[in-house]
């Protein structure tokens, strides 16, 4: 049986982690004879008890890495994949802690899964639907995933997306210190070095819902960060072409 990993990065995530971590025991139970899966929350401090929350479900496949202060998505997804890595799972899954992945699509994700696919719930493609999420972050979304298609030469429609499975055989290839980005451009640079690596990115179409709960960790130096960084990429790759 198959041995996975799902990796839950939490911030002052209180008001929804009870309800994920309930909803998500329930879409594990119903692939149990599959897959072996685990839950990983890496919580950055949250001064709202976010952690403790979680760890008073007592569920025997959780476990709680506890970090003293907040640094960014892409440290907490990189301690997370170490950890796993010690462990030998088999595929790590990258989920939200604000129940905007919806939990019983996972088995949508993991049907996909595979020693050489990357896979990316995808929202902007047939079958993908946004609920409830202003015209703004659309927008956001949309133009960030179009230029990184653009500067990177990816033909993916939803490089962004951070409800996602990765295999062991990705994250033992690439070198997780050198990751540039601590934001939501963690995404797009993980997506780029997968197909550097020649892994085949399979998209999956998912609905992603706007949290009810809590407040969006979006910020302008995140947007600036992964625009930066895609630019900088994007001329690398010219000049390494030429």
């Amino acid at each position: 049986m198959q041995k996975v990993l799902i990796l839950i990065p939490t911030y002052n995530e209180a008001p929804s982690v009870v309800q994920l971590l309930q909803r998500l025991t329930a879409a594990c139970i119903n692939i149990s004879n599959d897959f072996q899966i685990d839950i990983l929350i890496i919580d950055d401090g949250s001064p709202d008890g976010t952690a403790n929350l979680a760890k008073s479900l007592d569920l025997t496949n959780l476990s709680v890495i506890e970090r003293k202060e907040k640094n960014g998505l892409g440290p907490a997804y990189i301690a997370g994949f170490k950890a796993g890595l010690l462990k030998d799972y088999d595929f790590f899954v990258e989920m939200d802690a604000d129940l905007s992945h919806q939990p019983e699509e996972l088995n949508k994700l993991l049907a996909m899964a595979g020693s050489k696919n990357f896979v990316i719930g995808t929202r902007w493609m047939a079958g993908g639907r946004v609920v409830n999420w202003p015209k703004k972050r659309q927008l956001i979304s949309k133009l960030g995933t179009k230029y990184a298609a653009f500067a990177l030469g990816l033909p993916y429609k939803d490089l962004t997306s951070g409800y996602r499975v990765i295999p062991k055989s990705f994250l033992q290839n690439v070198d997780l210190d050198s990751i540039e980005t601590k934001g939501y451009g963690f995404q797009v640079e993980m997506a780029m070095n997968a197909h550097r690596l020649g892994f085949t990115i399979k998209e999956v179409p998912i609905t992603f819902v706007e949290r009810e709960n809590g407040y969006s960790k979006m910020s302008l130096s995140i947007v600036w960060e992964a625009w930066f960084m895609v630019t900088i990429w994007g001329l690398r790759r010219l000049v390494f072409r030429r």
